[in-house]
């Protein structure tokens, strides 16, 4: 593979810089292949949570649930409200609950993720994955940040 820097200067290159880049990239890439199925990935975060609920669950529920991802918070009742409206989710008593259509949605873009999975990890050994990992939460953790969550 060919980088953007040999490694002297890659080494001196700025980790915000590039876990942006990262970020901006690969969000694109997995909001896209949703797209191309008619879901966004906060619909589809909203549709995950409320089939993995027993009971189902209420709109603050989803919404508290899924502060940490993105920074969507509070902004997901329009989604919330559009899979009411396109009948993948129905209101009741209260509780989300989701709808055979919406559990058919849910599976083709449960499919897409793991397609886009392993198309983004193409190359990248497990190992290496891990090390990766492990080394952004020491970084976080350097800087002050809190790796609980995820």
């Amino acid at each position: 593979m060919e980088y953007s820097h040999d490694d002297e200067e890659l080494v001196n290159q700025p980790i915000g810089y590039w876990t942006w880049a990262a970020n901006k990239t690969l969000t694109a890439y997995v909001r896209g292949r949703l797209a191309a199925i008619g879901i966004t990935q906060p619909q589809w975060w909203v549709l995950h949570q409320v089939l993995h609920s027993e009971t189902g669950a209420t709109r603050d529920e989803v919404i508290s649930a899924q502060q940490g991802n993105l920074d969507v918070g509070a902004g997901l009742a329009p989604d919330i409200d559009l899979l009411v409206e396109r009948k993948l989710l129905v209101l009741d008593t209260g509780r989300l609950q989701i709808t055979d259509e919406g559990r058919a949605l849910h599976q083709r873009a449960a499919e897409t993720q793991r397609t886009s999975r392993t198309q983004v990890h193409t190359g990248i050994p497990d190992e290496e994955y891990l090390i990766t990992l492990k080394v952004l939460q020491r970084m976080m953790r350097n800087a002050g940040g809190d790796v609980s969550a995820g």
